[in-house]
This record gives structure tokens, sequence and C-alpha cells, in this order.
């Protein structure tokens, strides 16, 4: 896992907005699109870069692409996020 794509793909909003709407179910591009005041050109251009990051898997169900979140990635962030605290509250008792 490549925390930096994870993070380039989390800080925009309309991807998080995506990740939130695959939450709630498994989408085609074009149902995630109907959400959207953007064109379907970059709805896919932000999918790309979810899966990139991993954070989304793409499955190919006859002429649809499904579209379902990869919760293993956002568990391995907060996975790293609380053993940075762990780390930072370790040294706050050293001192």
């Amino acid at each position: 896992m490549s925390l930096s794509l994870t993070f380039k793909a989390l800080s925009d909003p309309t991807r998080r907005k995506i990740l939130e709407l695959l939450r709630q179910g498994d989408l085609t591009a074009g149902a995630i699109a109907e959400h959207f005041q953007i064109s379907k050109p970059s709805i896919s251009h932000h999918l790309n870069l979810l899966k990139q990051a991993g954070l989304v898997v793409d499955e190919r169900q006859g002429q649809n692409i499904l579209y379902s979140l990869n919760t293993s990635v956002l568990e391995d962030v907060l996975s790293w996020f609380l053993e940075m605290k762990g780390v930072h509250e370790d040294e706050k008792k050293m001192d």
C-alpha cells in the first residue's frame, strides 16, 4: 500500500463523496455520476485514482463495471494512524 497515493486520493472532496456512496453499496460509474454535477470522464478520472490507491475495486458484470469499496486499505490507513498516535503518546510519557 502506498500511503502517498491513498492520501492523494482522500484529499479530494469528490473522491471522498464517491467513497461514501460506495460505502452504501456497489455502483456503476453511471450511477455514481448521477450524484455529481461533473462530466462522466471526470468521474472516470476520480474512479481511476481511487483504484490506483487501492480504495476501490471494479468488476465487470456483463456490459457494466461495478465499483466496490475496498475497506482493507482504509483499515491499513487507520492502523497507521493509530500506530502514529501510540508512538506520539509514548514520547509524551518519556518527558
